[in-house]
């Protein structure tokens, strides 16, 4: 029994002791990540970015802007290896080409190293010297791939906010096509070319609603007149998919007598007349604004209120005028046009045979009697 027993101590012992020296082995004053260099040799290279964006906060680009240039995805081994980003550019035709590099110096300095750095945003002011004779900006990668660019263009931004009086002539389907008055004059001698809102009949659809008249019995009679004359009651809206009953009245003949109060007639559903048909007509119209802009020029914003016939028409846009070394025309609905349809409420862009027909029934409307210029307020950039 004793034997076992210091046998198993023994085990116990040497075990211990392997432990013992396994440890004492591998602990070293050095202990922790390993390096990613020996001793104090430095590596210089080129990290690798796959995304970037160009914009400068409007939807028209001038010169003198600050552009934003984000890179994103950027690889540069570890985030304190990225030494710098550099610029290069180049002249190609009418397009300068941006190309970012991401320059990295790695050293044995530990520190974070995520696959993908934070976005990088950098600040590009575009000079008019830089940007002579371009009309185009595009950034690309080290792979020659083209990632965005932008439109610049030469001239000012003017925001205009004012009122257009829509006269109650637009509610009157057989003026159609009708428009505003597109001159407001000063004086004998000034005038200014200002936008219209035209107003054309796009088709008609014709329906049928049905209808019978439906037999109504007065309760309270008030003067026993001499003579009747029937006086049916129509509804003030039909239904189309149904019969419409038309209650049949009587009223005296004599104006100054009163048959029956109106609160007092029964109708009898259960006896009506022959079914009969009533013609009607849809009429399908669009309304548009029409700006005459300077040749070239185009909006860098647009916004029209809630409009209806006999109420002022609030507009708010920015337009942008080139300048006489602008060489870019557009975009614009027209060469020298710009052309809203408020009632679909977007840019009439989609084809130059529609705009020159929609041009010429503006120039042939019939002019509407009121045009107001309530408001206008400039300011320029």
């Amino acid at each position: 029994m004793k034997s076992r027993i210091s046998t198993k101590m023994l085990f116990l012992a040497l075990g211990a002791l392997w432990l013992l020296c396994f440890y004492a082995g591998c602990e070293k004053s050095t202990d922790g990540p390993i390096s990613v260099s020996s001793g104090n040799e430095e590596y210089d290279g080129e990290g690798f970015f796959l995304s970037a964006s160009l914009d400068s906060g409007k939807r028209i680009h001038l010169v003198g802007d600050t552009l934003l240039l984000s890179l994103g995805n950027i690889w540069s081994f570890s985030n304190c290896a990225l030494q710098a980003i550099n610029l290069d550019y180049k002249r190609e035709d009418s397009i300068l080409w941006i190309m970012p590099s991401v320059k990295i110096h790695v050293t044995e300095e530990d520190c974070a190293a995520p696959f993908y750095r934070p976005d990088t945003t950098i600040r590009i002011l575009v000079r008019s010297g830089d940007v002579r004779n371009i009309s185009q900006i595009k950034v690309k990668n080290d792979k020659d791939s083209i990632l965005d660019s932008i439109m610049i263009r030469r001239g000012s931004i003017a925001k205009d906010t004012f009122f257009v009086y829509m006269d109650s002539a637009f509610g009157l389907p057989h003026n159609y096509p009708i428009r505003t008055n597109d001159i407001k004059k000063y004086n004998s001698k000034r005038k200014d070319t200002i936008p219209t809102l035209l107003r054309v009949l796009d088709s008609l659809t014709p329906r049928v609603f049905y209808w019978r008249t439906m037999k109504s019995t007065c309760t309270h009679r008030i003067d026993m007149c001499n003579s009747t004359i029937a006086d049916t009651i129509y509804p003030t809206s039909w239904k189309l998919q149904d019969t419409n009953l038309v209650p049949v009245h009587y009223a005296c003949a004599d104006t100054d007598s009163v048959y029956c109060i109106n609160s007092k007639w029964e109708d009898d559903s259960t006896s009506l007349g022959k079914l009969q048909e009533r013609p009607d007509t849809i009429w399908h119209y669009s309304t548009y604004y029409i700006e005459h802009i300077p040749k070239c020029g185009t909006y860098n914003s647009f916004n029209v209120a809630y409009y209806a016939v006999g109420q002022r028409v609030r507009f708010i846009r920015e337009l942008f005028k080139p300048d006489e070394e602008e060489s870019f025309c557009g975009p614009a609905t027209a060469e020298e046009w710009m052309v809203y349809n408020m009632s679909g409420s977007r840019m009439v862009v989609d084809s130059l045979s529609i705009l020159d027909s929609l041009l010429a029934v503006w120039k042939e409307a019939t002019v509407a009697p009121d045009t107001l210029i309530v408001d206008t307020t400039k300011s320029k950039k």
